[in-house]
């Protein structure tokens, strides 16, 4: 089973997505690394996406789907506004939250979205 890191980022209602070339919009993350934290990964994952830094992550919960465990973390983002595409990621986005389903996205990106929603 992949074991992923999962971020979501918050602000005014609106949570970052992010997509790499002709793909789907996801939540930043990645995998994790061998001998790093799943918060670090996830950090880390944050940072190298969309080059914003967390000064705080809260790990929200844990949702399989297909082969992956995603481990999915809520960040407090450093410069919110400063959010850019980075290495692999070909777009970033501020979306309404309460819009997701309208966009194409992964199954997983949605559970994670409607579980965070009913949290708030």
């Amino acid at each position: 089973m992949k074991v992923r890191a999962t971020v979501i980022c918050e602000l005014d209602r609106h949570i970052l997505l992010v997509r790499k070339p002709r793909s789907r919009w996801t939540l930043p993350g990645g995998k994790v690394e061998p001998g790093e934290t799943i918060a670090g990964a996830a950090m880390r994952e944050l940072q190298e996406e969309t080059g914003l830094g967390a000064d705080d992550m809260l790990y929200l919960m844990e949702l399989e789907t297909g082969n992956t465990r995603h481990h999915v973390f809520e960040a407090s983002v450093l410069n919110a506004q400063a959010v850019r595409p980075q290495n692999e990621i070909f777009d970033c986005i501020w979306f309404p939250l309460d819009s997701v389903q309208n966009l194409n996205t992964s199954d997983a990106t949605l559970r994670i979205v409607k579980a965070f929603q009913r949290r708030l």
